[in-house]
């Protein structure tokens, strides 16, 4: 390309049409793109959303369920440890947890039918039930979210920190915008991963869990020769991006165009949305406090992008190249790991993300943030009660632990309860839809409203679950 100049390109994919020296400017156009014009209604409690994926099945009984009255084949050798709340007790992992739990609305009866990855991480990042052949067809909840409210200070409506989870094998792309288009898909913050499927490489028996990622967006780098005041000085650009209309016309109305390029540009050239997704601003103390690790750090930039006016960030740690499917804890002999007892307590498994989230609810606190933001911690599915013979746990969709914090939520409170081996309900289930519809409902999307796919045909906001009415402040 030569210097200053700005080529586009028409490829037969329909996947690539502007590029800015580093910027695929249709990928980021999307995120921007138009959205419903659905207002924003009085209901509305939550001005963000932080939503805390943790994908691959986290462990209940071993950390907001522990049951020290089981036998040790259920139990492990994790001791139960008290919390801010008189007679909760968390598991021995989640002490800084334990100590925040006044903030929190903890569910210990998280529940649904599959024991499936694939179908119950769709389920619980859309809300709806799919089978097989839906695996990419229904809309995440932040697609939902990013398509009723937009975009919100030159931040996309749905970001996703960093983006990498594939589960499989074979991998799978499950953060899609399904039949919403891919415009609603979240901007990956990480792009694509190195190694798509985790399960395979060689791994580290015991990884340190300490990780300086890059988490700042390559898309917000300009080559040399191009800085923001000669991309502004482009008094053609307009006309040079003729081609791309022509492409995009077929997908989105003509007259958003106009709009979706100002966003596009304004990602671009705007140094406070450039300067939101910089973690060297922050102090070390404040590092340090969130932990430098993987989970520490991207807690963290959800904390910055939110401050900086992000409706909803996903934060998402689970199948990682550096420690394979972490939360999905056989002990296969693939899977190299220790006793699930002793594998919580590593700096990037339990410890770690209680360390992390426990400094990211005091961080927004502390700002004022945390009476705005909405703060859900979600996963799958639990793991079974009874650790199998080789020192793990399986898959266990009957019964989970997750929780709710901030905006519109109650805090201090426990709701449901398990058996005593946490393996099933003793009071009622709450399912991914509930969840879903609870987060909708407090950002004061209408759960009746109807939504139009890229065929103008009309589907629910969310075919079943409600509110959770115990959660709700």
């Amino acid at each position: 390309m030569r210097d200053g100049s700005i080529a586009v390109r028409r490829l037969s994919t329909r996947r690539t049409v502007l590029q800015v020296g580093g910027l695929t400017v249709a990928r980021c156009l999307w995120p921007f793109a138009a959205h419903s014009g659905a207002a924003e209604t009085a209901r509305r409690r939550a001005e963000s959303v932080i939503f805390l994926w943790m994908g691959g099945g986290v462990t209940h009984i071993d950390s907001f369920d522990p049951k020290p009255e089981a036998p040790q084949e259920i139990r492990g050798t994790l001791e139960a440890i008290a919390t801010r709340l008189p007679g909760i007790r968390f598991g021995e992992p989640m002490r800084e947890m334990a100590a925040v739990a006044d903030k929190l609305a903890l569910i210990r009866t998280f529940s649904h039918d599959s024991n499936d990855h694939l179908l119950s991480q769709v389920y619980t990042l859309s809300g709806r039930k799919v089978n097989r052949s839906q695996l990419f067809s229904e809309p995440n909840i932040g697609a939902i979210v990013a398509h009723q409210l937009g975009p919100r200070n030159g931040l996309p409506g749905y970001i996703a920190v960093p983006g990498i989870t594939r589960p499989g094998p074979p991998p799978h792309n499950l953060f899609v915008g399904g039949w919403l288009g891919q415009r609603y898909a979240p901007f990956c913050v990480g792009g694509q991963p190195e190694q798509p499927d985790f399960t395979v490489g060689k791994k580290d028996p015991n990884p340190s869990p300490f990780a300086e990622e890059d988490l700042r967006p390559k898309e917000l780098d300009l080559p040399p020769a191009m800085t923001p005041g000669r991309l502004h000085r482009r008094q053609t650009l307009r006309q040079r991006l003729a081609l791309a209309a022509r492409w995009l016309e077929k997908t989105a109305p003509a007259g958003a165009l106009d709009g979706q390029y100002a966003d596009a540009f304004r990602l671009l050239t705007s140094q406070r949305v450039r300067k939101a997704f910089d973690l060297a601003d922050e102090p070390s103390a404040v590092r340090d406090r969130y932990g430098r690790t993987k989970i520490g750090g991207r807690c963290l930039l959800a904390r910055r992008l939110v401050e900086a006016g992000a409706r909803f960030v996903m934060v998402d740690y689970g199948y990682d190249p550096d420690y394979g499917n972490l939360w999905d804890n056989h002990n296969a002999a693939s899977q190299n790991f220790p006793h699930i007892s002793k594998m919580c307590l590593r700096g990037y498994h339990l410890a770690g993300m209680d360390r992390a989230f426990a400094a990211l609810l005091n961080d927004l606190d502390e700002r004022g943030l945390l009476d705005r933001t909405l703060v859900v911690f979600l996963t799958e599915f639990g793991r079974t009660p009874k650790i199998n013979a080789r020192g793990g746990r399986d898959h266990w969709g009957m019964c989970g632990s997750i929780f709710f914090a901030g905006a519109g939520i109650r805090r201090g409170i426990v709701v449901g309860q398990s058996d005593r081996h946490a393996a099933y309900p003793l009071t009622r289930g709450y399912s991914p839809a509930d969840v879903a519809a609870t987060i909708l409902h407090l950002l004061g999307i209408d759960l009746s409203g109807r939504l139009y796919d890229r065929q103008n045909r009309p589907h629910p906001v969310l075919d079943h679950g409600e509110p959770i009415a115990a959660v709700l402040a």
